[in-house]
């Protein structure tokens, strides 16, 4: 007996990632892991759907559900994609993985005219108190990893976030805060709250002269 596979069991943040994409769309996920969100969106939103992941154990289990999706690195391989060839680049919890998230994210909007991206917040106030209490480098459901093994390089804040966005001239639609109980709140102006209590980030990225 073959047993289908619930799409709809897919973690809330891409749940939340799969809520901004319009049906239709021309889909690139960089870091796309084992393929959940990127089999959620062709299923649930008929994207034309294309993705690049890094290591070759998911680049595996990609194919192996009829994915069109290549083994590349964000921080080399973007530039080798046109300008506007995608309408939305998805870099899910990996921007804090990458060499260089500056140039990775202006490629992001070079190649799509949205950009949606998420991370661990590195100001959610557990990870604070872990600093403070125990001195120590701090272990999240998020950030689960020990100092000396993990594969993240450069940890962020949500104002770190949106500091560089508005460096970058970077026009944010939508953002949302994503809390311990797993439920997305807008984030907007209140930067302070949303520092603090988002154990995640997600954005929604749209370039100013468009």
């Amino acid at each position: 007996m073959v047993i289908e596979k619930d799409r709809r069991m897919i973690r809330i943040d891409l749940q939340l990632i799969a809520d901004m994409v319009v049906p239709g769309s021309r889909v690139l996920d960089v870091g796309c892991g084992d393929g959940s969100l990127l089999d959620y969106l062709l299923h649930e939103k008929n994207v034309d759907g294309r993705g690049i992941e890094l290591s070759m154990d998911g680049v595996n289990a990609c194919v192996s559900q009829g994915l069109s999706v290549i083994q590349g690195d964000a921080d080399k391989d973007l530039f080798n994609y046109p300008n506007s060839a995608f309408d939305y680049v998805i870099l899910s919890q990996t921007l804090q993985a990458t060499m260089a998230p500056r140039e990775v994210l202006e490629n992001l909007l070079r190649i799509g005219k949205r950009a949606i991206v998420s991370f661990p917040n590195f100001g959610y106030w557990r990870v604070r108190a872990s600093l403070a209490l125990r001195g120590c480098m701090p272990r999240t459901k998020t950030l689960p990893h020990e100092w000396y093994d993990t594969p993240n390089i450069h940890f962020c804040t949500i104002r770190d976030f949106v500091r560089l966005c508005n460096n970058l001239e970077i026009n944010i639609e939508k953002s949302l805060a994503i809390n311990s109980r797993r439920l997305g709140s807008a984030i907007g102006s209140r930067t302070f709250a949303a520092n603090l209590m988002g154990e995640q980030a997600l954005f929604l990225l749209k370039r100013n002269s468009d």
